[in-house]
């Protein structure tokens, strides 16, 4: 993938510690235990340093020092979402307040029958969307489309530490090609897929459409499965706020013809814009997005 190796930074016996901590003393004294984390991966790792600071720079229009701010909290905010995670999958859901903002999309999707496509982003923290979902009597199944080298420790530990049953269920990318069978057969139950896109893979088929300013590459298969499946389709964003409380928006896509996968990317991008200018510490993208060579492998 373009300057990511979907591979997750963090280890096992950092989430367990984190998981004692929240099930031990709470949430927000694990968010405490950020204020050394956050620094050690500003400082670690240089090379995702440097790119986060050019995309405050020059993306967002931050000032210098606004900028270098930005980095640590970035971190900070990061490890917040991943604590929020682990607690709602242990069974403190009870500590977090959701506003639900477009929900109504969702549901009139659903009362289409044809299923629907939820496109998101490494933004926010969707994965913990079904654990909310239930207030709004919306049980359909959530199947959330994910390459093979996204399967990580974080979502293993998650499977093992969760106190009931989630409406999760991971559909992994796969070369024959026989995940669009497995898509397919979601739709046709009137289940939802949701994939992300802004994130691709060496190799893979890419799209290109501004964003923030600057052309950007995207996945293509994300766009095309979109345009083609002719089910709903809309842009779902669940994003933290303060005091143990998230926000879901949900926006359906304008309208467009069959296997235009250019214009769902492009409502997809200005969709994203909004959510990044509005939530600038919440995009998860640790490396230079608007470069289009591979990167060098020695980081």
């Amino acid at each position: 993938m373009s300057q990511w190796d979907g591979k997750s930074k963090g280890t096992l016996l950092g989430y367990r510690i984190f998981v004692t901590i929240i099930k031990k003393l709470g949430v927000r004294a694990a968010y405490g235990l950020l204020v050394p984390v956050a620094f050690y991966y500003v400082v670690a790792y240089p090379r995702t340093t440097q790119a986060m600071f050019s995309y405050y720079r020059k993306r967002q229009g931050f000032g210098f020092w606004r900028s270098l701010t930005s980095l640590y909290r970035i971190y900070f905010v990061f490890g917040q979402v991943l604590i929020d995670k682990f607690a709602i999958f242990a069974g403190l859901r009870d500590r977090f307040t959701f506003d639900f903002d477009g929900i109504d999309v969702l549901q009139q999707m659903l009362d289409e029958k044809k299923g629907g496509i939820l496109i998101s982003g490494h933004i926010g923290n969707f994965e913990i969307a079904d654990r909310f979902f239930a207030d709004i009597d919306l049980q359909q199944q959530i199947h959330i489309v994910a390459a093979d080298q996204e399967r990580s420790v974080i979502k293993e530990y998650l499977g093992s530490i969760a106190q009931d049953s989630t409406n999760i269920h991971f559909i992994y990318i796969k070369e024959d090609m026989s995940h669009i069978f497995e898509i397919s057969a979601a739709l046709s139950r009137n289940e939802l897929i949701c994939l992300t896109g802004d994130r691709y893979f060496t190799n893979s088929k890419t799209m290109q459409a501004p964003l923030l300013g600057e052309d950007a590459l995207f996945p293509a298969g994300t766009f095309m499965i979109a345009s083609r499946l002719q089910a709903p389709v809309a842009f779902v964003y669940v994003m933290k706020e303060p005091n143990l409380h998230y926000h879901l928006y949900t926006r359906r896509a304008p309208a467009f013809k069959h296997r235009d996968a250019q214009a769902v990317l492009e409502a997809y991008t200005e969709s994203m814009e909004q959510m990044l200018k509005k939530y600038p510490h919440q995009w998860f993208n640790f490396f230079d997005f608007w470069k289009k060579e591979e990167p060098n492998p020695k980081d």
